[in-house]
């Protein structure tokens, strides 16, 4: 990205890799606010931020069904925990149903965390990681834990059918526990969990379906429906608008 732009990502420590997917660290040093697409990824945001223009504030964001343009302010920084689905319940303890396509405010006080903490990344990897530790559950649902398993493994392709199946447990009480614990069907989360992975794709510059799509149209339509734009001007990413394409391009 741009000099005044500048992120990094880290996979979590191996003890809680089962409920975080990475940490990272973005800010904004320019004096111009930065416009980027949020895009949906399958992930549940922490951040925990600050900026001459808002207070240090934490915020948990809910899953992303369609693209929202969103400006990051000048001389922000922040701190993110991205955690995979099933920390809503046993890491965060709550449901993120209500907050589906939008996001709520916790205590500035979450997890003890402190505005001067953000300038240091390793000191946040390391507060975050241990709290998270210390919020481990002794034993996890084991279908809640096969089911995200296979989905993640299978990039969003098993039917809800197979899924029933092989983790002994109901369609009908899988959708009920993504309904509300995430507030989306298991169907749509399992489509958003494609495009996750077309995009990692696209990111290497392969334009066309890797995937089970029926088409060339039904690839296309399905990254407009979540990106905006056609995989060809989501390739270019101009202004590094996308974000997520561009830490996934520096891989």
């Amino acid at each position: 990205m741009g000099n005044d732009f500048h992120y990094n990502f880290i996979e979590p420590d191996q003890a809680i890799a089962d409920f975080v997917e990475n940490l990272g660290t973005f800010q904004n040093l320019s004096g111009e606010p930065k416009e980027v697409v949020i895009i949906p990824d399958g992930r549940v945001d922490l951040f925990f931020m600050q900026s001459p223009a808002e207070p240090f504030c934490v915020t948990l964001l809910g899953l992303e069904t369609y693209p929202e343009q969103r400006e990051i302010p000048s001389k922000t920084t922040a701190f993110v925990v991205s955690f995979k689905p099933i920390a809503v319940e046993y890491i965060l303890n709550t449901s993120i149903a209500d907050v589906l396509n939008k996001g709520k405010v916790l205590s500035d006080d979450f997890w003890d965390f402190k505005a001067e903490d953000l300038y240091d990344f390793k000191l946040c990897c390391k507060k975050a990681t241990q709290k998270i530790k210390e919020l481990l559950p002794e034993k996890a649902d084991e279908r809640k834990r096969k089911l995200f398993e296979l989905m993640h493994l299978s990039k969003g392709e098993m039917s809800v059918k197979d899924l029933s199946e092989k983790t002994a447990w109901s369609s009908r009480q899988i959708n009920r526990y993504f309904t509300k614990q995430l507030g989306l069907s298991l169907k749509a989360y399992s489509t958003i969990l494609r495009f996750r992975t077309s995009l990692e794709h696209i990111a290497q510059g392969k334009l066309f379906p890797e995937l089970n799509y029926t088409d060339q149209n039904h690839f296309i339509k399905e990254i407009k429906k979540f990106s905006g734009v056609a995989p060809k001007e989501l390739s270019k990413n101009k202004n590094d608008r996308f974000v997520l394409l561009s830490v996934l391009k520096g891989k």
